[in-house]
């Protein structure tokens, strides 16, 4: 049996979004993609080479099977998918694009969704198994959704570290879900028991309080010592520290914006791709950006990468110059 690399957990939902820059009040119609933090996450490390699989709840209905099937023919194992009966629904949620001065908008329609309905006791008891997985993936948008899906959370954590796993959590802050002190409250028992914690600096300046990305690390360094700690800055790359260890630093590499959603996802993927394989933060930051860059030219969610193409600008970007 191949082990897994990475194993993932949280919702995917549908994407509605009107074409080209239409409000949704004028269209007549809509382009459907599959997005979810976790299920991208997945797809990237797949894309990348690596044996990636994805647990969430999902409706016994033709959408649940729309979803499942879009993330599984990229090479991510769903087969542990947990099936909830015809009368539960999917979450979905309405992108609708724009350019400035106007402002993109996102319309969320998730409450009560399948995976916000996940208990402990749907963990497939074989996944969380010694030498099943090498890392487990979670995110904040797990523990936000219901209380049900952070006890999960939770529970799949614990599993995991009794198995061996490591485990990284993406604390990616949403805003129509909780407050920063709620996500603060909430997200501790996951960031306590981390071994890779990202958190964006504006995620930071939502839970914790402006500051510049210096202090922000070195802040989070001394309140989690035994993690290491992985955060994305925008336009100015990503930065990472591990315990003990200096801060480093990578620019980023300037991309044009086709789908700009996903963009954290595939940094996340790039990062755990190069940290699993080659043991080497500096180089895990170069494939972070450089997987970031890639997908913000691929319109939807999921980071369908090549992966050659990534490794080329990941040694442009080894080489000094920022790719243009």
């Amino acid at each position: 049996m191949t082990q897994t690399d990475v194993l993932t957990l949280g919702e995917s939902m549908m994407r509605l979004t009107p074409p080209g820059f239409l409000r949704i009040e004028q269209t007549r119609s809509f382009d459907i993609w599959v997005g979810g933090t976790e299920s991208n996450t997945a797809v990237g490390l797949a894309r990348l080479g690596m044996n990636a699989a994805w647990l969430s709840r999902l409706p016994a209905t033709p959408m649940g099977r729309y979803i499942s099937n879009r993330v599984g023919q990229y090479g991510v194992d769903v087969s542990n998918v947990v099936w909830a009966n015809e009368e539960e629904r999917l979450g979905i949620y309405f992108h609708e694009k724009a350019q400035a001065p106007r402002a993109s908008e996102i319309i969320y329609d998730r409450r009560d969704s399948a995976m916000s309905r996940m208990k402990p006791e749907d963990l497939p008891e074989g996944l969380f198994e010694t030498g099943g997985a090498r890392l487990l993936h979670l995110t904040g948008i797990t523990l936000a959704i219901s209380e049900s899906a952070r006890e999960t959370a939770q529970a799949a954590i614990e599993r995991a570290k009794a198995a061996g796993f490591r485990v990284s959590f993406d604390t990616n802050y949403r805003s129509k879900l909780w407050s920063g002190a709620e996500a603060v409250e909430r997200c501790e028992h996951a960031l306590s028991r981390a071994d890779v914690i990202f958190c964006p600096l504006g995620d930071y300046q939502v839970m914790y309080g402006e500051a510049n990305a210096a202090d922000a690390i070195e802040a989070l360094s001394e309140k989690y010592p035994a993690s290491l700690i992985v955060m994305t800055l925008g336009a100015d790359g990503a930065q990472a520290r591990a315990p003990e260890g200096e801060t480093l630093r990578q620019p980023a590499i300037l991309a044009g914006e086709v789908g700009r959603i996903g963009g954290g996802d595939a940094f996340t993927a790039g990062f755990l791709y190069a940290w699993l394989t080659f043991g080497d933060i500096e180089l895990a930051l170069k494939w972070g950006v450089a997987m970031s860059a890639h997908k913000y030219t691929i319109p939807g969610d999921l980071p369908l990468v090549d992966r050659a193409a990534v490794a080329a600008l990941v040694a442009g970007a080894a080489g000094g110059g920022l790719i243009r």
